[in-house]
């Protein structure tokens, strides 16, 4: 389900960013539709994706998901409508790569999670997702591969 975790240095990326606190069962419905309307306010401004779409989560319940779905660009986005200026951050994260569908995705976290806790890191604030290969790329969810990054405490 996941690939052997690893330890590593990210650097800052600059994003374009839509913060969204949606109830969880929402999650589906709202996800697409707002990269859409990341993607046209992109182009509008003529600037460039450079990676994949990303969740960036700070706040998981039960019931809701306050995250920011957003995507790396190559210079500044002008806010605009619901787009910000954001970023993923410098950071030591664990990295694992989840293979399969969307709906395993829970899953793929507990054995991450598990694995953090049986070599003795600590977890740190927020985590996220980047939807390196998804719908987008193939129909098959069994090809596609979720980047699962979790920071870790000093």
């Amino acid at each position: 389900m996941i690939s052997t975790p690893e330890i590593l240095e990210t650097k800052t990326e600059r994003a374009a960013v839509i913060r969204l606190t949606i109830a969880r069962n929402e999650m589906m419905k709202l996800f697409g539709p707002a990269v859409g309307e990341l993607m046209a306010v992109l182009q509008a401004q003529g600037v460039t994706p450079t990676g994949a779409v990303f969740a960036r989560h700070y706040k998981i319940t039960d019931e809701t998901f306050d995250f920011d779905v957003g995507v790396g660009v190559d210079k500044p986005v002008a806010a605009s409508g619901r787009v910000t200026p954001g970023e993923l951050p410098a950071a030591k994260v664990a990295r694992t790569i989840y293979s399969g569908p969307y709906e395993g995705l829970p899953a793929g976290w507990g054995e991450f999670t598990a694995w953090l806790k049986a070599h003795g890191h600590e977890q740190a604030g927020d985590l996220w997702e980047v939807y390196n290969v998804g719908p987008q790329s193939t129909p098959d969810p069994a090809q596609w591969r979720t980047e699962l990054n979790r920071p870790l405490k000093a």
